[in-house]
């Protein structure tokens, strides 16, 4: 099992800036892919952004490209998401996931890939 546990969220205008961070424990030696996904009210989840653990190669969804970095302290335990220039739509819950599994570049952000999901933390951007 792999516990995983989210802090940094909050509520900035548009155009701040957020780093939220995702604290790894438990079997994390079995982990391949960590990624942060959100959820706004209304909506399905979504991925964000991924991470793969053994060379920190990443991928994001194009609305957040430019915006977002995601990034991981491996001697931490601890991935990491800097969200830049946040727009009113970025606006959701994120969660950080992780999987054992291997992902593809076509079914990384669908959520039924990831075992273990943490509880998420709130990110409020106001116009």
């Amino acid at each position: 099992q792999v516990q995983l546990v989210e802090s940094g969220g909050g509520s900035v205008q548009a155009g701040g800036s957020l780093r939220l961070s995702c604290g790894a424990s438990g079997n994390t030696y079995s982990v391949n892919y960590m990624a942060w996904f959100r959820q706004a009210p209304g909506k399905e989840r979504e991925g964000v952004a991924i991470i793969k653990r053994q060379d920190g190669g990443t991928n994001y969804i194009d609305s957040v490209k430019g915006r977002f970095a995601i990034s991981q302290d491996s001697s931490k335990n601890t991935m990491y998401l800097q969200m830049n220039s946040l727009k009113p739509e970025d606006t959701a819950m994120y969660y950080c996931a992780a999987t054992p599994q291997r992902l593809t570049i076509s079914n990384w952000i669908r959520p039924t890939e990831y075992n273990y999901w943490g509880q998420g933390t709130q990110v409020t951007v106001s116009s």
